[in-house]
């Protein structure tokens, strides 16, 4: 099947200079297998966040359930750790899968990670109860969650990278849009389904075994994800670096880890603040809301859970048209926008939804969210943006896991802190304003324009039906990245030289 095609001229043409394009250096994308490769992709980031919102909403049960011992907070604090433990191996599964996509491939990878994401979500469906078999259970609960933790540092990473490298240069932020579209469908499948269970089968039976229905749910999904990945062919972009490779005989089939730091610091620091506000903001929102509503509102449970589901699935068209705006004006300006936006409204958002009125705690909420899906629409695509193909993958599993281990998964955690120190319930958006306010700055003054060009290491990717001499000409002969390629190059010879 194809994937991707290359117009190839009977006769090669002949280069007027250096970085000069010709129609045989253009890559012409299938817009159906480019379509094929967003819904491939995005099935495994909808389990991951399918596990988030299982385990989220499953936590006391599971305190229950596999540490009997402790009593009433202290089970859902231990509950909570094992959740967070997975966090602590992202950047050593971000880097082991990272290194390894750029070196065999993305595709493979990709089968790899979903695979080891769906066993282990399934194993934690099977693990017998602390009752059972005593201490053994919470540590091969344990076991399950380092495993995940461990696919996940390599998943989120190559789906974005997989996406970006198999779309045309001009759809290419609503296509990888659809990454963050599952992840949203993820939260509100295994947050739904555990809602819908406790509500047909009541909380003693689900404490006896309908937990368990939600974790073996991730069998058949992890098997057609599995499916459909194996059937994608590897993304144009790497496939055009390993043609390139072969032609120079060059032996190195990646870079190795030294050289993605000495060489490429200004891409990985650039990353590593993206994905700091990007993820601050997301779990604040996604993640810390339904227990501030609860726990420091005291806003009902159900009716708390409630908002926050309708919210999500509102956010959907939202991520999509945010996506597609940034193609057509630039993810630079999108980002601007959202991060001005937090900074401006997130103590009147927050005001609104300490009111606990319930048509004024969802517009709160909802103008957060709708800040939010303008950084989903975008980042998918705008991270890969920032490093060259050859080491895309893993310097983009690099500074995504380190960046969302230190401060995306301890936002809750310090949020609640701040909350607890300060006792003020605008403590969140101060959170919130602090990281916009890093954001603006390093966006607006060293983020450059990417939307609708090609990526960094890779000629232009245009859809079938687009202007093939069009996009030579708009290139100006020359691809905008060479000068920073040039720069690295010198970079390495000087090293190589001393």
């Amino acid at each position: 099947m194809k994937r991707g095609k290359e117009n190839k001229p009977e006769k090669k043409l002949k280069r007027k200079k250096k970085n000069e394009l010709t129609e045989n250096d253009v890559t012409v994308v299938d817009k159906d297998v480019a379509k094929k490769a967003v819904v491939a992709t995005g099935i495994g980031n909808a389990m991951e966040w399918f596990d988030f919102g299982i385990y989220s909403y499953l936590a006391a049960t599971i305190g229950k359930i596999f540490f009997p011992e402790m009593e009433g907070s202290t089970q859902l604090v231990f509950s909570f750790a094992t959740f967070s433990i997975a966090f602590l191996v992202r950047p050593l599964g971000g880097m082991f899968f990272g290194s390894l996509g750029d070196k065999i491939g993305r595709k493979k990878v990709l089968a790899i990670t979903l695979i080891m994401m769906a066993f282990a979500t399934l194993s934690i469906g099977l693990i017998p109860t602390y009752a059972s078999i005593g201490l053994t259970a919470p540590i091969l609960l344990l076991v399950a969650r380092l495993i995940q933790g461990f696919s996940t540092g390599g998943e989120y990473s190559g789906a974005m990278t997989f996406i970006s490298e198999s779309t045309p240069d001009s759809r290419r932020g609503v296509m990888s849009s659809g990454l963050e579209v599952g992840t949203l469908i993820g939260y509100i499948g295994g947050s739904g389904i555990v809602t819908l269970l406790t509500f047909v089968l009541g909380s003693d039976t689900m404490l006896d075994w309908g937990w368990r229905i939600p974790f073996l749910i991730a069998a058949p999904i992890g098997i057609i994800g599995f499916y459909l990945r194996t059937h994608l062919e590897e993304t144009p972009a790497f496939e055009k670096m390993e043609e390139q490779k072969e032609e120079s005989e060059e032996k190195s089939r990646h870079v190795p880890l030294k050289d993605l730091v000495l060489y490429h610091r200004k891409a990985l620091l650039m990353g590593l603040i993206l994905v700091l506000f990007y993820n601050v903001i997301d779990y604040t929102i996604l993640t810390y809301m339904p227990s501030h509503l609860t726990a420091v509102l005291g806003y009902g449970q159900t009716k708390g859970l409630l908002l926050i589901l309708i919210v999500m699935f509102i956010m959907i068209p939202i991520v999509l048209l945010m996506g597609y705006f940034g193609d057509r004006i630039g993810n630079k300006r999108i980002i601007q926008s959202s991060l001005i936006g937090f900074i401006l409204l997130a103590v009147p958002s927050f005001m609104l939804i300490d009111t606990n009125t319930t048509i004024l705690v969802f517009i709160g909420i909802m103008i957060m969210a709708i800040l939010l899906a303008a950084l989903m629409g975008t980042m998918p695509s705008q991270l890969p943006s920032l490093f060259f193909t050859e080491v895309r993958y893993g310097g983009l599993a690099l500074t995504y896991n380190i960046s969302v281990s230190l401060f995306g998964g301890t936002a809750p955690l310090v949020v609640s802190w701040m909350v607890n120190i300060s006792g003020s319930h605008l403590a969140p958006a101060f959170y919130v304003i602090f990281v916009s306010l890093i954001g603006i700055v390093v966006v607006s003054l060293f983020l450059k324009k990417t939307s609708g060009k090609p990526l960094r290491g890779s000629p232009p990717a245009i859809a079938e039906e687009e202007n093939l001499q069009e996009t030579i000409s708009n290139d100006n002969d020359e691809l905008w990245w060479t000068k920073e390629k040039d720069r690295i190059d010198r970079q390495k010879r000087d090293h190589n030289s001393h």
